[in-house]
């Protein structure tokens, strides 16, 4: 059995979820949908990034312990998720105990192996980041991230010999080209890998910050966030059992933002490495959203929140415009106007007014009750079937590359293919003509079936809407997940369907 393992980044909890982490999760859903949908064994894991300085500074702030801010802003995070109805099938948390027990075993794994040393350091620190930069690093002396000038410190810390297995790192990425993915990512890493790297320092003295997770081997210090957040994505399967660990870490494909590149594309396989693990399959980097060409933020009063949106509009819109209007590994803009235009376009006008029209003379001419097909079949019949066969190849091609957008604009060019049969055919003249009567009811028949394999195509994506269309089609379950089951096949003459009811209602 196929499985794949898909991992979000660990929301960082110093805020709210918002339009940019919503675009995460919508993709990762979005495919962990579609493959458990064609019988792949699935693991989906999301969670919250709960260590490090910014956490401490931001509970200091708050008047409250670092835990209690922590649960209050991950309890956020999850109610989101659930309230958007993500899949996900873990939520991990940096400060669940068994994940802090794992982290601590690779770190005593790793200092075994002597590729964790002690020594003095003097760098240029960035509290927002949480790292050190080197001189070059830094844009006319500033974090290129957060604008504001590093602090110099100076301090013994444990560092981890990442320089070790740099050349290692880059002859796996060129002979696995798509380890990394899109490749202008992937191009980016390897830049990375042709400079000296250094080694990566991996703790923070408990003089400096207590809120972290101890270093097993020296009580005086906590690990660095980054070294310990990344290990969730073996703690969680390990937490799950052996077992689980085996069959979906080898499968393992994670994704990110383009922010944090360089700590999944260069620090963690060289952790994974140090620690004798097989690294993960693939790193697939998206973009950024801005608003009416912004960055989003709290000061400007343009923050997306996905919640905000399901009220306004309707979740399956929401995700609908994110997945449509945006090309994975490329920014993309958020505006008011473009998500009415699309949605009217798309799913009020295309796919809305296809599934009511269909239903609707359905109902009209045959009280909802499916006709037999045309035979011998006319050519229009074969070419609206051709076409949705040719939508269902191209969604699996895409939907393999991670263009979600090409994968919908093929499923939308077969529903417009429908509404044009329906023009072409002409239903509503030709029941004028009660010898044409069998003729009706075979169109009616094959869009029908048009509705059913958009249904399934669409339904990764769309899933609330789809899940009305299967029961305005009065299908049983196993027809629905039967994905191969060949055109004509699903209705049986006699069967009944329902009457239309409004799926989306246009935009004004």
């Amino acid at each position: 059995m196929p499985r794949i393992y898909i991992t979000t980044p660990i929301y960082y909890v110093n805020g709210d979820p918002h339009l940019g982490s919503a675009y995460t999760m919508l993709i990762t859903d979005t495919l962990a949908r579609y493959y458990r949908a064609r019988g792949w064994e699935t693991f989906y894991l999301t969670g919250t990034d709960e260590h490090g300085d910014k956490i401490a500074q931001a509970a200091a702030e708050a008047g409250m312990s670092p835990k209690e801010l922590t649960d209050r802003v991950s309890t956020a995070f999850r109610a989101a998720w659930d309230t958007c109805d993500i899949t996900y099938d873990h939520f991990i948390r940096t400060t669940d105990p068994y994940h802090i027990r794992y982290v601590q075993e690779l770190l005593t794994k790793v200092y075994e192996t002597g590729d964790i040393f002690f020594d003095r350091y003097s760098g240029l620190y960035c509290v927002g980041c949480e790292r050190f930069y080197t001189q070059k690093e830094l844009r006319d002396g500033k974090c290129p991230d957060h604008l504001t000038e590093p602090k110099l410190i100076e301090e013994e810390n444990y560092f981890f010999r990442m320089s070790k297995y740099q050349e290692r790192l880059l002859r796996h990425i060129e002979a696995h080209p798509d380890f990394i993915r899109p490749e202008g990512f992937k191009n980016e890493v390897v830049a990375m890998l042709r400079e000296p790297l250094g080694d990566l320092c991996i703790s923070r003295p408990k003089s400096r910050l207590t809120w972290g997770i101890e270093i097993p081997f020296d009580q005086r210090y906590v690990t660095y966030v980054w070294f310990d957040a990344l290990i969730n994505y073996l703690s969680a399967l390990k937490y799950k059992g052996e077992d689980v660990f085996t069959k979906f870490w080898p499968e393992a494909q994670h994704f990110i933002g383009k922010d944090i590149l360089k700590p999944h594309g260069v620090f963690w396989p060289t952790m994974l490495m140090a620690a004798g693990l097989p690294l993960y399959k693939h790193l697939n980097v998206h973009g950024f959203w801005t608003v009416e060409g912004q960055k989003m933020s709290k000061s400007l009063g343009n923050v997306i929140s996905p919640l905000a949106m399901k009220e306004k509009i309707g979740l399956d819109a929401f995700r609908y415009f994110l997945l449509r209007e945006s090309v994975f590994g490329q920014d993309a803009d958020f505006r008011e106007e473009s998500l009415t235009a699309r949605y009217n376009a798309d799913l009020a006008n295309n796919l809305g007014n296809l599934v009511n029209r269909t239903l609707a003379m359905q109902e009209r001419y045959f009280k909802g009750v499916v006709q037999p097909l045309s035979d011998p079949v006319p050519e229009l019949d074969q070419r609206l079937a051709a076409t949705f066969a040719q939508a269902a190849t191209e969604v699996e091609h895409h939907v393999a590359n991670l263009a979600l957008s090409r994968a919908l604009e093929a499923i939308f060019r077969a529903t417009d293919q429908a509404n044009k049969y329906i023009t072409e055919t002409a239903p509503f003249t030709l029941v004028k003509d009660p010898a044409s009567l069998p003729r009706v009811g075979a169109v009616l028949h094959n869009l029908l079936e048009a509705l059913r394999v958009a249904a399934q195509l669409l339904s990764p994506f769309l899933p609330d809407a789809c899940a009305k269309i299967f029961a305005l089609l009065n299908l049983p379950a196993e027809q629905i997940r039967a994905y191969d089951l060949p055109w004509g096949k699903a209705f049986v003459p006699g069967h009944a369907v329902q009457k239309p009811q409004p799926l989306f209602p246009r935009l004004v």
